[in-house]
C-alpha cells in the first residue's frame, strides 16, 4: 500500500551539465562531468578479491575491530533489486540496500516515508521497491518538512507505522529519542569535484584561506574537495557540534576563525547561506551550484536585517501580554525552551499563553488580538527574514531573552546562528547545557 500525500516541490535537478562555467565572466574550457564515484566504507580483505560489507570501528590496539553493522550479500547482490535503483537517480545514495535490510532486521509492518519536497517525486518509486523487498506496507508522509527538526515520529506512529525513514537532513534528533524505530538517509549526491576545484582555482589567489561550508548532501563531496585543495589553498572546514564538519544549517552556523578571506557554500539556493553570512558578517561569501555548475558571489544586507530586529524587540520589551508559540511541526517545537521562556515569565512577572502551531502565519495570529507580542519556538528564520510580515512583533527565544533583559543584543553585534549548537549562548537553544538532564547521585 503506497499512501501518498502533498504534490512533490520543485524537481530535483539532474546529473550536472558537463559544460565548464566559473562564473559568469570567466571563460569556458574542457572538463566535462564525471560519472557516479562508487562508494565504499568497509574492509579491504587481505588477497584481494571483493571487499566486505562489513563497517568497523578501531576500538583499541592495532587489529582490534568492532562490527557495527553488515548488509547482507544476498542483499547487495540481489539482481531484482538491483535492477529496479536502475531507475532511480545514479548520482543520488538512497541507502536503498541499507534501508531493505534495517527494515527486515526490524521485523518492521508499516514503514513511515518522509522527504523534502525536493524528493518527493521519488517517493513513490522508493516506497515501490521498499515494499516489493521487505513485505511491508509503506506511508508517505507528505506534510512540508523544512529540516531535520521536522521529523515527525508522532505522527508516524499515530499512523501505526513501527518504523521511519528520513531523507535528506542529518540527524538532529537522536535515534534512540524517536517514538518509533528510525533511519537516516542523508541523501548523499555526487558532483562534479574536478569543476568545484577548477573554480576555486579560477577564482582565488593561491594560498587563500577558504571555509568550506555545505548541506549534509553535499559534505562528502566536500571532504574530498577539502583534502585535494590542500596544495592550492589554507582549506578551513568550520564545524558547529553536533553537526558534522563543513555542515550548516538555516538557523545553525559556526564562527568563522580570523584570517578566513572567504567563505565557500557549495550547494543550491540561499537558505543556509544566509545563516553562515548573519554569523559572520565580515567574511566575504560565494556561492558554488553543483547543479548548474554557477559561482557567485553573494551578499546579505545585515543593517535592514538587524534593525528590523531590535526594533522588533524594542516593541515587544513593552508588550503587557505574550503569546509563546510552539512549533508543533514534527519535532520542531523545544520544550525545554517553552518552559525556559514560562520560567522567564513568570520571574518577571509577565502574562502569556501558550499556543501550538504547525504552521505559522499572519492571518492566524490576528485572530490572538489580546496579544501584543509574539515569541515563536519553531524556527529562528520565520522571525528573521518574514518578522515583518507579521502585525505584531514574532520574536525568536534569543530576541526574547533580549527584550526581557535576560541577555545583551550578541556578541560584538553579530546575531548569533547557535540554535541547534551544542556551545550555544543560553537556555533559549535546543541543545544547551541548562537542558541537559543531571545525573542523580546514588543515594549513601
Amino acid at each position: 500500500m503506497c499512501t501518498c500525500g502533498s504534490q512533490p516541490g520543485e524537481p530535483s535537478p539532474s546529473s550536472p551539465s558537463t559544460s565548464l562555467q566559473r562564473d559568469a565572466t570567466g571563460d569556458g574550457g574542457g572538463g566535462g562531468g564525471r560519472g557516479p564515484r562508487k562508494r565504499f566504507v568497509g574492509v579491504q580483505r587481505a588477497g584481494g578479491g571483493k571487499p566486505s560489507t562489513e563497517l568497523v570501528t578501531r576500538t583499541g590496539g592495532a587489529g582490534k575491530r568492532r562490527v557495527v553493522t553488515q548488509v547482507p550479500g544476498s542483499i547487495l547482490n540481489d539482481a531484482e533489486l538491483n535492477a529496479a535503483l536502475s531507475v532511480l537517480p545514479e548520482n543520488y545514495n538512497f541507502e536503498i540496500h541499507k534501508t531493505v535490510w534495517r527494515v527486515k532486521q526490524a521485523g518492521a509492518k508499516c514503514v513511515a516515508l518522509q522527504f523534502p519536497e525536493g524528493l518527493l517525486l521519488f517517493a513513490c518509486t522508493i516506497s515501490d521497491i521498499i515494499e516489493r523487498f521487505t513485505g511491508a506496507d509503506t506511508v508517505i508522509m507528505g506534510d512540508v518538512t523544512y529540516g531535520a527538526c521536522c521529523v515527525d515520529d508522532f505522527t508516524a506512529r499515530a499512523l501505526g507505522a513501527d518504523f521511519m525513514v528520513h531523507y535528506g537532513h542529518s540527524c538532529l534528533v537522536p535515534i534512540d529519542a524517536t517514538l518509533i524505530k528510525m533511519l537516516y538517509v542523508f541523501v548523499d549526491v555526487q558532483i562534479d569535484n574536478v569543476h568545484v576545484m577548477e573554480t576555486l582555482r579560477f577564482n582565488f589567489k593561491p594560498r587563500s584561506t577558504l571555509a568550506l561550508v555545505s548541506t549534509i548532501q553535499f559534505v562528502p563531496a566536500l571532504q574530498s574537495i577539502h583534502r585535494e585543495l590542500q596544495a592550492d589553498f589554507k582549506v578551513v572546514v568550520p564545524q558547529s557540534r553536533p553537526l558534522s564538519p563543513g555542515e550548516i544549517l538555516g538557523c545553525t552556523s559556526p564562527r568563522l576563525p580570523r584570517g578566513v578571506d572567504a567563505v565557500v557554500y557549495i550547494g543550491d539556493g540561499r537558505f543556509h547561506l544566509e545563516s553562515i553570512m548573519i554569523s559572520n558578517p565580515d567574511t566575504p561569501a560565494y556561492r558554488y551550484d553543483p547543479y548548474s555548475k554557477e559561482f557567485t558571489r553573494e551578499y546579505y544586507d545585515h543593517d535592514v536585517m538587524l534593525k528590523s530586529r531590535r526594533d522588533a524587540i524594542l516593541e515587544a520589551s513593552k508588550a503587557r501580554h505574550f503569546g509563546i508559540i510552539l512549533g508543533s511541526l514534527g519535532r520542531q517545537g523545544s520544550p525545554n525552551i517553552l518552559a525556559h521562556l514560562q520560567r522567564v515569565m513568570e520571574r518577571r512577572g509577565r502574562r502569556y499563553v501558550v499556543v501550538l502551531l504547525s504552521e505559522i502565519f499572519p492571518e492566524k495570529l490576528r485572530l490572538f488580538e489580546g496579544v501584543d507580542a509574539w515569541i515563536q519556538v519553531a524556527c529562528p528564520r520565520l522571525s528573521i527574514d518574514w518578522g515583518s510580515a507579521f502585525d505584531k512583533p514574532l520574536l525568536t527565544p534569543f530576541e526574547a531573552a533580549v527584550a526581557l533583559r535576560e541577555t545583551e543584543e550578541g556578541t560584538g553585534g553579530v546575531y548569533p546562528m547557535d540554535y541547534y549548537a551544542n556551545e550555544s549562548l543560553g537556555p533559549w537553544t535546543v541543545n544547551n547545557i541548562a537542558h541537559k538532564k543531571t545525573k542523580r547521585k546514588p543515594l549513601t
